[in-house]
C-alpha cells in the first residue's frame, strides 16, 4: 500500500519546520520506501508497518503543540510493490511518448 500523509501541530506558532522534521526523521528511519515533498510524505509497505509509522510520526508532531492535524490518503493494492516510483514512471513515459 501507499500512504500519503501530512501531519502538523496546531497552536504551535507560524513555523512547523521542527515538528515536520521530527515526523520525517521517523519516516526515514523506518526503512520503508518514502518520498517527501512540500505538501505530503508518502510511504510504501504493508498495512501494519505503514500505520505504525504514521502513528509514531503523529505522536512526534504532537509533542510540538496541544493538537495535531493529520491528513491521510491510502492506495491499497495487494500484491503490488514499487508503486511509489512506478506510478510516476508510467506517467512520465506516457508524456514522453506523446
Amino acid at each position: 500500500m501507499l500512504i500519503a500523509f501530512s501531519v502538523a501541530p496546531l497552536g504551535a506558532g507560524e513555523s512547523v519546520t521542527d515538528a515536520v522534521a521530527d515526523a520525517v526523521r521517523i519516516v526515514r528511519e523506518s526503512g520503508l520506501p518514502n518520498r517527501t515533498d512540500s505538501m505530503f510524505t508518502t510511504i510504501e509497505g504493508e498495512w501494519d508497518e505503514c500505520m505504525d509509522v504514521v502513528r509514531r510520526a503523529t505522536e512526534a508532531v504532537g509533542r510540538h503543540g496541544h493538537r495535531v492535524s493529520l491528513v491521510l490518503k491510502a492506495d491499497i493494492r495487494p500484491g503490488h510493490t514499487g508503486e511509489i516510483t512506478g506510478k510516476v514512471e508510467r506517467v512520465e513515459a506516457r508524456l514522453a511518448a506523446q
